[in-house]
């Protein structure tokens, strides 16, 4: 109850970080279970059968999990990560980043090519912009993401552009406007917390 009486609204998808402690929203912290020889494996899906603990979607707060044991404390049972555990579920984020870049390609939400995706941005039909990390530097600065920052998105190489596009090597893309935004945008706001940097 709340000082005037009125019930407390707690939203079901809050959940509490083993790392800082902080209460945030499901989306963003990833879920990790113990699994079989008590061990900790990343739930992205949050389908996995087992009590979640939570940890925030970055880099670091996984790290400092790992090193800290922090894993144990919230599983209330020793358990074991691996020391690469930050460098898997950054894996796992690619390979759902491009999968659901792939279905937006696969749904005709999708353009690839310096002019397409110009054009796209120009008629404000694009909601995203992808540049490959490989790129050139001077190549890019062609192109403005549509919405600022958040709405651009550089963790995938050309290659694994290329994969999401059925061709060899992709430097430019984007999303058009439509059902596969929020989640290209999510997938890839993930990837950019959890990679190494310097």
């Amino acid at each position: 109850m709340t000082r005037g009486g009125q019930q407390q609204n707690r939203s079901k998808t809050e959940r509490k970080c083993v790392v800082s402690g902080e209460v945030c929203a499901k989306e963003a912290l990833i879920r990790f279970v113990v699994g079989p020889e008590n061990k900790i494996y990343p739930d992205l899906g949050s389908k996995l059968p087992g009590r979640g603990i939570w940890v925030s979607a970055n880099r670091a707060a996984i790290e400092k999990a790992v090193q800290k044991g922090l894993f144990s404390r919230g599983a209330k049972m020793k358990v074991s990560a691996d020391s690469d555990l930050a460098d898997q579920v950054a894996g796992l984020v690619r390979q759902r980043l491009l999968a659901a870049v792939s279905m937006a390609r696969k749904a005709g939400r999708a353009v690839c090519g310096l002019e397409k995706v110009k054009s796209a941005l120009v008629s404000g039909e694009a909601d995203v912009l992808l540049q490959a990390s490989d790129g050139s530097e001077r190549g890019k600065t062609a192109l403005r993401p549509p919405n600022g920052e958040e709405s651009w998105i550089q963790g995938l190489s050309g290659g694994e552009l290329g994969l999401a596009f059925g061709r060899d090597n992709v430097i430019h893309a984007a999303i058009l406007s439509g059902g596969f935004t929020d989640r290209v945008l999510f997938e890839g706001n993930r990837l950019k917390a959890l990679q190494k940097t310097g």
